[in-house]
């Protein structure tokens, strides 16, 4: 994986908070920096994937890949952040033909 030089200013409590996640995990301001980022990415793509889930602009499956996510663990995300990505009416429809 080739790596790039990133520079950007932060405020003086989010170095802070960075230089304590240092200090707890033992890192490197690099690593530590690195995590967040991650972590950050990934929060940013599942909240896209879901947005766009609910919209109905993708599908379950897409929307899966957009977060990154397996199926299954994507499926978990929404049920835990309770998003709507089925039309009511379907809904109704398969609630109808389970009484039947």
């Amino acid at each position: 994986m080739t790596e790039i030089t990133i520079s950007a200013r932060i405020p003086r409590d989010m170095e802070q908070e960075v230089e304590q996640l240092m200090r707890e995990e033992r890192l490197e301001r690099s690593a530590a920096i690195r995590k967040l980022l991650h972590l950050g990415l990934d929060r940013y793509r599942q909240d896209r994937a879901l947005r766009l889930l609910a919209e109905g602009t993708v599908t379950l499956s897409r929307a899966a890949e957009i977060a990154r996510l397996s199926l299954w663990e994507f499926v978990d995300v929404v049920r835990d952040r309770k998003i709507a990505w089925v039309a009511d009416d379907a809904l109704e429809d398969l609630r109808a033909l389970s009484r039947k």
